[in-house]
C-alpha cells in the first residue's frame, strides 16, 4: 500500500512538478532540496509506502524516522513564472512493482493540484571525472523546440539508452496520460555514496533558467555538506537492509550487466 497524507490542498494554476528523489550523485535530491529552501516552498503532503526499505532511522539515538517522500508547493510571483510542486524524499522503491505504484500515486496527486508538466532531475553515471554538462530527454518531439535554447544535450539515447527509477518512469507514465515532460540528467562519475555538488549546480542552473527564477547559488556547497551525512546514512542502511533481505532468500542468479543509471 502507498498512501499520501495531505497537510493542505493548494490550488495551483498551470503548475510544473519538479522531481528530485535520491539517485546517482544525488543530483536531483540536492538540486530540488535547494530550490525548496531558497524559494521557501511550503510542505503540503507526505507519501509513505510499503515498497520503501523495511526499516526506520533513528535520529539522536532515539527519534524514529519513517522513510518518506515529501511534496512542497510555491506560487509564481511574476509574469513568466509558473506555480511549482517540488518532490523530494529519503528513498525510492525497493522493487519494480513498487516503482509503478508510487509513480502512479505521485501523478494522481499532480493532476489533482493542477500540474500540467513534469520535470524530473537525476544523474547519469559516466565513470569519468571530466564529463560535465546536462543531458536531456523529452516525452514528445515538439518539446525540443521549447527547450533547445537552453544548455541541454538532447542526445540522451546515445549516452543512456534507458533511465531507471522515478526520473524515467514518472515521465513514461505521464506521457501515457497524454501530458508533457522533460528529464534533466547531470553527468557524474557515479561513485557510490558520493554526492556531486558540481553536477547538481549545472542542472540547477538550467532548471532555474527554464523556470525563470532567480536564486542565490552561493550557499549550495554549504547545503550539500549539511545534507551529505544524512544521505550517506540512508544509503548505508539501505545497503545493509538489502544484504539482509538477500541472505533471507535463495542466492540470486548472477547478472551479466549492472545498471548504468538509477533514478
Amino acid at each position: 500500500m502507498t498512501v499520501i497524507k495531505f497537510l493542505s490542498k493548494p490550488k495551483l494554476k498551470n503548475a510544473v512538478l519538479i522531481e528530485g528523489l535520491p539517485g546517482v550523485g544525488n543530483i536531483g535530491r540536492v538540486a530540488v532540496s535547494y530550490l525548496i529552501e531558497e524559494l521557501k516552498a511550503k510542505k503540503f503532503a507526505t507519501l509513505y509506502s510499503k515498497w520503501f526499505f523495511p526499516f526506520v532511522m533513528l535520529h539522536e539515538t532515539y527519534k524514529i524516522h519513517l522513510l518518506k517522500n515529501e511534496f512542497y508547493y510555491w506560487k509564481a510571483k511574476k509574469r513568466g513564472q509558473r506555480d511549482l510542486v517540488l518532490l523530494v524524499g529519503d528513498c525510492q522503491s525497493l522493487s519494480p512493482q513498487g516503482h509503478y505504484e508510487i509513480a502512479e500515486k505521485i501523478l494522481d496527486l499532480a493532476e489533482k493540484v493542477g500540474v500540467k508538466e513534469v520535470i524530473t532531475v537525476g544523474g547519469l553515471a559516466t565513470g569519468e571525472l571530466e564529463e560535465t554538462g546536462v543531458i536531456g530527454a523529452v516525452t514528445d518531439e515538439k518539446l525540443l523546440k521549447k527547450y533547445e535554447k537552453y544548455d541541454i544535450d538532447f542526445n540522451a539515447g546515445e549516452k543512456v539508452g534507458y533511465i531507471v527509477g522515478a526520473a524515467g518512469l514518472l515521465l513514461g507514465l505521464w506521457k501515457h496520460r497524454g501530458k508533457d515532460g522533460l528529464c534533466l540528467l547531470g553527468q557524474t562519475a557515479g561513485f557510490p555514496i558520493v554526492t556531486d555538488p558540481k553536477a547538481a549546480e549545472e542542472v540547477l542552473n538550467v532548471l532555474v533558467e527554464i523556470l525563470n527564477l532567480k536564486i542565490d547559488m552561493t550557499k549550495l556547497e554549504k547545503r550539500v555538506k549539511e545534507m551529505e551525512d544524512f544521505i550517506k546514512k540512508v544509503e548505508s542502511l539501505q545497503k545493509k537492509a538489502l544484504m539482509d533481505l538477500t541472505k533471507a532468500h535463495e542466492k540470486p542468479e548472477k547478472k551479466d550487466e549492472s545498471l548504468r543509471y538509477i533514478g
